[in-house]
């Protein structure tokens, strides 16, 4: 099997060696418009060749793993250039623009829009790691689109990755993608961005910083050349998620402001049920 990974990073180079381990007989090619990418890539054993856009005539499967601005770019090349076999996936974080830029395109029907919700806040070829997708979600939008061969090779390759499988339309994933994973990093980056402007005044802040807040702020060590796209496409989504995160925050800030300790209880309270949720 000739699998080619365009875009050599945390998810596309975890894919990558997760292939490896399942199909002994792939040979992955790696195309990215970082060299340097491709050189780590070949030296961590990441992909086996080099590779450009214009071998992947020969592919079997076509992963795109790039920013979701370079996808709407980088997608249609690819379905011009692929033969009449080779199944196309993405793992993008918005669906919506991905699916709207190729909807009328002569080998739409080759191609599957998925979103391994599965990641760390590393980024490049040395942020692979083995096992990442194991009992995550992958969410497939607009899967009827999808010839039913390749709808089958798609969905084997996800298994045997390990994840679980999730169908919805584009509209609905963005929506809630917003909320669950958008709004998530825009906290933990403007979380660090006010404990670094503190930082400035008083040096010791971050040897007081405890698990809570590392594990708060992760998100904010994330790629902005990745999320920045994230957020741009989906800014509807974001702004709404946003403005009813910020309405909450100020009615927390009230209570405080008031004394109403009574009442800042029981908004942690009725908060705490989402141990039942995220067990």
């Amino acid at each position: 099997m000739k699998v080619f990974v365009i875009g050599i990073g945390l998810i596309g180079g975890s894919m990558a060696l997760d292939i490896k381990t399942h199909y002994e007989n792939a040979t992955i090619f790696g195309i990215d418009a970082n060299e340097n990418h491709l050189d780590e890539a070949i030296k961590l054993g990441i992909i086996d060749q080099k590779a450009t856009m214009t071998d992947v005539i020969n592919a079997d499967l076509v992963i795109v793993s790039v920013p979701v601005d370079i996808a709407l770019v980088i997608l249609p090349a690819v379905l011009d250039a692929i033969g009449e076999n080779t199944l196309v996936f993405d793992v993008g974080s918005t669906k919506l623009p991905i699916c709207e830029a190729i909807t009328n395109h002569p080998k739409r029907r080759q191609f599957i829009a998925s979103h391994p919700i599965a990641g760390t806040e590393f980024s490049g070829p040395s942020a692979a790691i083995k096992g990442l997708f194991q009992d995550k979600t992958n969410i497939i939008c607009e899967v009827e689109k999808t010839t039913f061969k390749l709808q089958e090779i798609g969905m084997k390759v996800f298994k045997k990755l390990g994840m679980r499988i999730r169908y919805m339309d584009p509209k609905s994933h963005d929506k809630h993608i917003a909320y669950v994973s958008h709004l998530s990093h825009i906290s933990s980056f403007m979380l660090g961005k006010t404990v670094v402007e503190k930082e400035k005044d008083e040096r010791d802040i971050f040897d007081m910083a405890g698990s809570g807040f590392e594990s708060t702020v992760r998100l904010a060590k994330s790629s902005p050349a990745m999320w920045t796209p994230i957020f741009k496409q989906n800014k509807k989504h974001v702004v709404k998620s946003l403005e009813e995160y910020i309405l909450n925050l100020t009615k927390f800030k009230n209570l405080l402001e008031n004394e109403n300790y009574e009442a800042v209880f029981n908004e942690m309270q009725n908060t705490n049920r989402i141990k039942e949720i995220l067990k």
